[in-house]
């Protein structure tokens, strides 16, 4: 089992930036590619990011392309996402996946570990 904790999210105006943490506790971490989903009111979850096991490779989803980055600290059991230049369409509950696999898949189900997802809302 792996347990993901994340935190950062909140209210920020457009064109504004947060940071995103996913703690990662129950199993080595460096094991595990990582990514970031979202999901809209009355929308499906949608992948947004993710990252192999090393760190090296990352893919993005056109829509955050240049604003979002996204990194890992396997010394922390970390994986971090740092929004830029946000937009009011990028307002959504943000979740932290994980897979023992080192393949980053963008359905849904490919991902066997969630966290609890945070808020983010950008106004506007």
């Amino acid at each position: 089992q792996v347990q993901l904790v994340e935190s950062g999210g909140g209210l920020v105006q457009a064109g504004g930036s947060l940071r995103l943490s996913c703690a990662a506790s129950g199993r080595t971490f460096s094991n595990y590619a990582m990514a970031w989903f979202r999901q809209a009111p009355g929308k499906e979850r949608e992948f947004v990011v993710g990252i192999t096991r090393s760190g090296g490779s990352t893919y993005y989803i056109d829509s955050v392309k240049g604003r979002f980055t996204i990194s890992r600290d396997n010394a922390k059991n970390s994986v971090y996402l740092q929004m830029n230049s946000l937009k009011p369409e990028d307002t959504a509950v943000y979740y932290c996946a994980a897979d023992s696999t080192n393949y980053v898949l963008r359905s849904r189900g490919s991902w066997s570990y969630w966290g609890q997802g945070t808020q983010v809302t950008v106004s506007s």
